[in-house]
């Protein structure tokens, strides 16, 4: 029984404090998307551009993942450019990852993104089946926060192979990717102002497809021209990007600052 009191107490006293994870707003999917794209281009430029090869350059990243996820974890609020850093590993190690599984290994894109979309659903199912919910409107527990990291992890690196599978096996190229991926966003987006449909179900559709949408788009500046995409230098191009997820992230936070301001008076 007095375990039982003490847990209540904790789960009081937990849902009390600050979520640790942004507000769901145009800017956190603006970032997103940028995010996405940095993966895929800083994910090129070590396993390709380096010529480190898949299974190295994975390594790589998921230990800056584990490194970065494990500050995140440790913290007790939200911290913009923690938690926009931990998001950039993880697609950075998807990107990896997911290029490691359909080219090394041999499974192909559609096997991959098949066994990636099985493995994101049993990282939701037992997410739901430890807390009951899915929801990321408030990620305050350390348990629910490590399902949270999870699930963004297996979504990252199964928005890459779904990029390559639309891209690459079906001939659509980058550019049809990009606006195929798009308009799927757009519909997501009109389900959210016109329905009533789950808002956990529709954030988590959104966040796997701006993965693929990054994807395609980062292909679209790094690869080849005789490949479809622009030949753009990898490491110039994740510069650029990395120099805008922080201009967006402060801007962002002082977003919120106003906002915040005008809430006290």
């Amino acid at each position: 029984m007095a375990k039982l009191q003490a847990a209540s107490e904790h789960d009081l006293s937990a849902a009390g404090l600050a979520s640790k994870v942004p507000a769901i707003t145009l800017m956190f999917w603006l970032i997103k998307i940028v995010a996405t794209t940095l993966g895929e281009t800083g994910g090129d430029a070590v396993s390709m551009s380096l010529d480190l090869g898949y299974a190295v350059a994975s390594v790589i990243f998921i230990g800056i993942f584990f490194l970065t996820v494990a500050v995140q974890l440790s913290v007790k609020a939200f911290h913009p450019f923690l938690y926009w850093g931990v998001i950039v590993a993880t697609t950075t190690a998807g990107t990896t990852m997911a290029d490691y599984a359909t080219r090394s290994l041999g499974i192909g894109y559609t096997g991959g993104s098949a066994m990636l979309f099985a493995l994101l659903l049993a990282s939701l199912a037992v997410w739901y089946l430890a807390a009951g919910s899915v929801s990321v409107e408030r990620i305050v527990s350390r348990k629910v926060e490590t399902f949270y990291w999870i699930t963004i992890l297996f979504s990252q690196t199964l928005g890459t192979a779904l990029g390559d599978w639309v891209a690459d096996t079906n001939d659509v190229g980058y550019e049809g990717g990009a606006i195929l991926f798009g308009a799927m966003l757009a519909i997501i987006a009109a389900a959210y102002y016109l329905t009533n449909a789950s808002r956990t179900l529709l954030f988590w559709s959104a966040f796997i497809l701006t993965r693929p949408l990054g994807a395609t788009l980062g292909d679209l500046l790094d690869k080849p021209i005789d490949h479809g995409g622009l030949a753009l230098d990898r490491f110039a191009a994740s510069a650029v990007l990395a120099i805008a997820i922080i201009v967006l992230v402060a801007l962002a936070g002082r977003g919120s600052e106003r906002t915040a301001a005008k809430a006290a008076v």
